[in-house]
């Protein structure tokens, strides 16, 4: 076992790669036992294009999931073995804070930077992301963005309060976590695989500035600014990964174009870094 804390470089983020590879396997097992659809997003897809596998310094993965598919896996959960890895969500683990899951290696320990006062179980983890449905107008895409934009506030308080001053957030922080859900379980019955909806992850921010900009200065679709198409997340294609096969959207250029701009293009060295520091790591 490997203890650390800080950026996560080196031998150790190989390792941290190697353990996530594993995670993404178990993960895609099940997924394709059942059926279940899913797509490999941000970062891990624009590793799959352009480096066949994890970028380089990246030490996180990213999968997300229409409604419908999300709570499909998350009923067969428990079939992933248990000695490599566990789901967890708010409903498998109070504490959690957060409105998209985890896949967690078993045995491990990962706690982010400011988040060692929240009592969730940790370790190394794979992100799954459920997207939702949302208006099809610029006006109710606007409205909704703020509505989680003042939801998302009640579940990042519980991490702000403990290394920020600021009274808002102590203040902020007294709002029961569970309205928050309440909200997010709404949403989810409104959320169908069928709908013509433009999908989004309502418990993270939209990304419109950054689309925004790549699309011409804020003249993008608003479809695009608030949310993305529902066919990313529908029509997939394997990618190579690693010595391993995923599922993302066939669509990859659009997909990447509107996150990354020129994606094929590599950061300056100095950027080229892990993000997400840890307290500490032990794998």
């Amino acid at each position: 076992m490997k203890k650390g804390s800080g950026i996560v470089s080196g031998d150790d983020l190989k390792r941290l790669q190697d353990i996530q590879l594993e995670l993404m396997s178990e993960f895609d097992r099940v997924c394709r036992k059942h059926n279940i659809m899913y797509s490999i997003t941000c970062g891990t897809l624009l590793g799959a294009v352009r480096h066949k596998g994890f970028i380089p310094w990246d030490n996180d993965a990213d999968i997300g999931m229409l409604r419908e598919e999300y709570e499909k896996f998350k009923k067969v959960a428990n079939e992933m073995d248990p000695s490599i890895c566990f789901f967890q969500d708010h409903d498998t683990d109070p504490d959690y804070l957060w409105g998209y899951g985890k896949v967690r290696r078993t045995g491990t320990t990962f706690v982010r930077e400011g988040q060692s006062h929240i009592h969730c179980k940790t370790g190394v983890y794979i992100d799954i992301m459920p997207v939702d449905d949302i208006p099809n107008s610029a006006i109710g895409q606007q409205l909704n963005d703020f509505k989680w934009f003042l939801l998302r506030k009640i579940l990042w308080s519980r991490v702000a309060v403990a290394n920020s001053k600021q009274l808002r957030w102590k203040l902020i922080s007294k709002i029961p976590v569970s309205i928050v859900y309440k909200n997010l379980a709404r949403a989810a019955k409104k959320s169908k695989n069928s709908s013509n909806k433009p999908v989004r992850v309502l418990t993270l921010p939209s990304g419109g500035k950054e689309r925004s900009q790549v699309y011409g200065s804020g003249k993008n679709a608003v479809s695009l600014r608030y949310g993305v198409p529902k066919s990313w997340h529908t029509d997939l294609a394997e990618y190579e990964f690693e010595d391993r096969k995923f599922l993302g959207t066939k669509d990859y250029d659009a997909y990447l174009t509107s996150r990354y701009g020129d994606y094929m293009k590599l950061p300056p060295e100095d950027k080229r870094v892990a993000k997400d520091p840890a307290e500490v790591w032990e794998f």
